[in-house]
């Protein structure tokens, strides 16, 4: 029997992460905060015989959680390695591009399913069916990943700024501490201000990105046949490298958390059928905005490919240096400037998001609550201290080399994420009727090992320098 909820708890506001498992419905502590959107739940509205299986009013109410999820998929970490990809390498690891989000979508569907199934966010499932010392190593590896993240975050914020307005990189990153004052705003005015919020921001690194390649003019035969696996990925380390750089950087662990708790915000029906119908909406929905997180990705690559590498600069590897060579390898005033917009975009996306995902982990691990200006403050503080002392040492050089640290850190976190994530939709005791099905566990396993291998991989290389 799955245990009841204690009788004497508060509701909403004060009630505490459930510890047992249930298949009852639940919401997490960002719904307690922010009140769950409603959804249509009329008989009309879900899926019968002679009806439309997906109606739109019923998809459009899920549209949101799936955004918020794609922001990480194109944060600033991965902008230097799709830069350098580009210009070394031309088109030949678009292909790594699509089969990191193809991933990505597999995974996110996976979160997505836990939330709605058990109404339990991946880190409240981890407190639950762990014991506590390997729950609170889960907790440690998830508060590294957001970390690691943060780190990329505040770079990537201040390299924007110093290339718009010529801040010093070192007074960029400190400024960055205010963007709590940005998310404290939106948070106060409710889940669907951050959703718009941030689907603004990804709209605009979307046309800016399909203006870049205009002006970049790519031949379009060549970076289709881009997509298409090479043998060289493996032959080559360097391009190995790299492409191991794109995989493990493109699926964030924080993610996993996110997703799982912000789709709870919808409100849905608990028998098996309403479940269905959430679980496939919610999917739509992440899947079209991890589509859009792909061609921003892609559209980053490609432009360095037709921009540097038909030119010859094959050795551009660093944002900065992606901007200077812009405008005057293209000949357009406004390509260098709307690049700066998007990376700034970027990076305030990545900060709204890595609040949310740091509130979700501190209180499903532990069941604590902070207030959530202090949680970002302590957060933040853990990504501009070593920034600030790295800058203030080395100098602005450093940089690119601390960028990719910050991506080498975050892909050693993402199988403490994955692992438990396959091992919970794949358990019939937890998931019911909508247990993962024998294909997509095998699916699911076999990506769990192979970004395992794939990131142990990474990390010896980086350790000991030999990629």
């Amino acid at each position: 029997m799955l245990a009841e909820e204690p009788k004497h708890e508060k509701k909403p506001r004060g009630e505490k992460n459930r510890i047992a498992w249930r298949l009852a419905e639940a919401a997490p502590s960002l719904p307690e905060v922010h009140g769950s959107i409603s959804v249509p739940s009329r008989e009309s509205d879900l899926p019968a015989r002679g009806r439309p299986r997906f109606p739109w009013r019923r998809l459009l109410a899920f549209v949101g959680p799936g955004y918020l999820v794609a922001v990480g998929y194109m944060d600033p970490g991965n902008w230097a390695t799709d830069i350098a990809g580009g210009a070394a390498y031309r088109y030949i690891l678009l292909s790594v591009v699509l089969l990191s989000s193809l991933v990505a979508v597999f995974l996110q569907a996976l979160s997505v399913k836990l939330g709605i199934v058990t109404g339990k966010d991946l880190a409240q499932a981890c407190r639950a069916a762990y014991s506590k010392p390997v729950s609170n190593l889960l907790w440690v590896s998830a508060e590294i990943g957001i970390a690691a993240c943060d780190l990329a975050e505040v770079l990537g914020a201040a390299i924007a700024l110093n290339l718009l307005f010529h801040l010093p990189m070192i007074w960029g990153v400190i400024l960055t501490a205010g963007d709590v004052l940005v998310v404290l705003a939106l948070q106060h005015r409710g889940f669907r201000m951050i959703e718009a919020m941030v689907m603004a921001l990804i709209g605009t690194m979307t046309v800016i990105f399909g203006i870049e390649l205009f002006y970049a003019k790519p031949l379009w035969g060549d970076v289709a046949a881009g997509f298409v696996p090479s043998a060289e990925i493996v032959k080559n380390p360097a391009v190995l490298y790299i492409a191991l750089g794109i995989l493990g950087a493109t699926v964030m662990p924080h993610n996993l958390y996110l997703h799982s708790s912000i789709v709870q915000t919808r409100r849905y029906g608990r028998s098996v059928e309403e479940l269905k119908d959430a679980v496939r909406h919610a999917t739509i929905d992440s899947t079209v905005a991890l589509t859009l997180a792909f061609f921003v990705n892609a559209a980053i690559l490609i432009v360095a490919a037709a921009v540097f590498y038909t030119r010859g600069h094959h050795e551009v590897a660093s944002i900065a240096d992606a901007y200077k060579l812009l405008t005057p390898l293209l000949g357009v005033s406004l390509a260098a400037p709307l690049f700066a917009v998007a990376l700034l975009a970027s990076g305030q996306n990545s900060t709204l998001t890595g609040t949310l995902a740091g509130q979700i982990i501190l209180e499903g691990f532990l069941d604590f609550r902070m207030a959530p200006w202090a949680r970002r403050m302590v957060s933040r503080l853990f990504a501009i201290v070593p920034a600030v002392i790295t800058l203030a040492y080395f100098g602005d050089a450093s940089v690119n080399k601390l960028m990719i640290l910050s991506q080498v850190i975050l892909s050693a976190q993402l199988s403490f994420a994955v692992f438990p994530l396959v091992q919970f939709t794949s358990d019939e005791s937890k998931m019911g009727a909508l247990v993962n099905r024998p294909l997509t566990k095998l699916l699911g396993w076999s990506l769990a090992a192979v970004i395992a291998a794939l990131n142990a991989y990474l990390i010896y290389g980086a350790v000991t320098g030999r990629n």
